[in-house]
């Protein structure tokens, strides 16, 4: 149960998705505006990056590796990963009319999120069984979510600050990002 603890934090904290692997930065600048924005954009990416994870287990070990088609992996797992952005997309749309309309166009890229394939990919690499692919995917998917509300609560708070002509927008997003990632550097060793 410990080991499951520890995996849980690592993903989330330690090796970050976004501030240690640097996957998943497109949504990270470009939802992170809004508190509220960030924290549905956070919601609809764990959901689909924990179960694409399980998915793409499922997929990899009792159909690419049995059938021998492992060079189907990606394509298999891009496809997996469509479907479930296409479920999240009508359950937000359902659910939150509001908040479908302020993520946008963002809410279907959450196909094209590195990050998204990457863990899903990652969880094969790193050889994990089906629990722990599922905790490795929903703990990247926390820790992407709670540095892209960080980041937003941060941004917001900005724009109550007089910010040099020649550092407004990408250039102090980018240094908060920094500063961000550093804070965030505190954690190894934790875990």
């Amino acid at each position: 149960m410990s080991e499951y603890l520890l995996l849980l934090l690592t993903t989330s904290l330690v090796n970050n998705v976004v501030l240690a692997q640097f996957l998943g930065l497109c949504p990270f600048m470009g939802v992170s505006n809004k508190v509220s924005s960030a924290l549905g954009m956070g919601l609809a990416t764990t959901f689909v990056l924990t179960f694409s994870c399980a998915a793409g287990w499922i997929l990899e070990h009792y159909l690419l590796i049995p059938l021998e088609l492992g060079f189907l992996r990606l394509l298999s797992f891009i496809l997996v990963i469509a479907v479930l952005v296409q479920l999240t997309e009508m359950m937000v749309a359902f659910q939150s009319p509001e908040l479908h309309r302020i993520l946008g166009i963002f809410l279907p890229l959450i196909t094209t999120n590195c990050a998204v394939l990457g863990v899903a990919l990652l969880t094969i690499r790193e050889e994990l069984d089906f629990v722990e692919a599922i905790l490795y995917g929903f703990g990247s998917a926390a820790g992407f979510t709670l540095v892209i509300v960080i980041f937003a609560g941060l941004r917001e708070r900005m724009t109550l600050c007089r910010i040099p002509p020649a550092m407004e927008g990408a250039p102090i997003s980018f240094i908060t990002a920094g500063v961000l990632a550093m804070a965030f550097s505190g954690f190894i060793g934790f875990a």
